[in-house]
């Protein structure tokens, strides 16, 4: 396992990880959410908890997408993982990062939209409605992840912790706001943890680049945050036959002035290095391959790097950037936009030049600490 598990590891680069957007986009957060959901099952603290503004619901979620983070990780490259078993990120084109980010990140908005819709789409009808094949269908469809973690965890599809089931089923109280979920002032104080993902746009003078990152902010003082960045894109306006993608990795310090209201800007330089890869297909031997596997589909294709030419150049980068936050809740902001300048010694790539670049971004930052 040895030699096999490091070149997969190793071979990690980029954001795309050769799965089509389905695979990427629906099919991982959906693992994301029931994981999550898995282990909010055996959170006794937190397993009855509903879509709303209480502290106890949203530290629940937290604690789920950290779990779902970490089984993402195993599922990935850990020890009985894609990377030790099958060794599948030491082949093209299954080396990117964004499962990594994808998973436990939307999975997280997942479980959220999830619990959104069961208390006012899927409670609203039940509080109104008396047919039980009509709520079976409703609390099933409409809460797929939810629906799928409870056949797993040994349950009935349209199980719900926070209510009877769909034959002894009776209206819960309405109510506008739990006491639980009023609001008391308190005092505003920054939130000493954040954690942020984005989706963006990179210039360089090479060409374009499209992808996305997350981010951790560590706040040192009122004003000040260390920030850990690591951001993948995929190339594009590349010649036919050629592929490519960048992977930006920095850590540094960010001024956040005191926020105005709800709106929070804020300004950093990170320092760090920059990793650009071009692979070059040659169609003509990709046929002969192709042919070969026709004549023996028994046999997996593991000849890509025979028919593809590999080039990639790792260097310094230092970045220097601005943008605004708007706060959501006390735990939720977004990301309005960012502007990012960033200055690299990578150089030339297959003719191309990636010594600078202007990233454009947006996203989501999730604030702990203040809630």
């Amino acid at each position: 396992m040895g030699g096999s598990y490091r070149n997969a590891v190793g071979n990690l680069h980029g954001w795309d990880d050769g799965d089509p957007f389905y695979v990427n986009y629906i099919g991982h957060p959906m693992q994301g959410a029931i994981a999550g959901r898995l282990f909010q099952f055996n959170d006794l603290r937190h397993e009855r908890t509903e879509f709303g503004k209480t502290p106890e619901y949203w530290k629940g979620k937290l604690r789920a997408t950290v779990f779902a983070w970490a089984f993402s990780e195993q599922f990935e490259i850990g020890p009985l993982s894609e990377a030790s078993i099958g060794h599948v990120q030491a082949y093209y084109p299954q080396r990117g990062f964004s499962d990594h980010v994808v998973t436990p990140t939307m999975g997280f908005a997942w479980m959220v939209t999830e619990d959104a819709l069961d208390r006012y789409v899927i409670q609203h009808f039940e509080d109104r409605h008396q047919n039980k094949w009509l709520r079976l269908v409703l609390r099933t469809g409409l809460n797929p992840g939810r629906s799928v973690a409870n056949v797993l965890d040994g349950r009935a599809p349209w199980d719900r912790a926070s209510r009877t089931g769909i034959l002894s089923y009776r209206p819960q109280p309405d109510h506008k706001m739990t006491t639980a979920e009023a609001h008391v002032p308190h005092e505003q104080k920054p939130a000493p943890f954040e954690f942020s993902i984005s989706s963006g746009w990179r210039q360089f003078a090479g060409g374009s680049c499209a992808g996305g990152g997350a981010e951790a902010a560590y706040r040192v003082r009122p004003e000040l945050q260390m920030v850990l960045a690591v951001n993948g894109c995929k190339l594009l306006d590349l010649t036919q036959n050629l592929s490519g993608d960048g992977l930006v990795f920095q850590i540094g310090p960010r001024w956040t002035p005191t926020p105005r209201g709800k709106w929070s800007p804020y300004a950093h330089v990170l320092f760090g290095g920059m990793k650009i890869t071009h692979e070059q297909l040659d169609p003509n031997k990709e046929a002969a391959v192709e042919a070969s596997n026709s004549r023996n589909p028994d046999v997996p294709n593991t000849w890509h790097d025979q028919y593809t030419s590999h080039e990639e150049a790792t260097g310094m980068a230092i970045s220097a950037g601005t943008g605004i936050d708007y706060k959501l809740n006390d735990a939720l902001a977004f990301r309005v936009g960012s502007v990012e300048y960033l200055r690299s010694s990578v150089g030339m790539v297959g003719g191309m030049l990636y010594s600078s670049g202007l990233q454009v971004s947006t996203g989501i930052v999730l604030r702990l600490g203040t809630w």
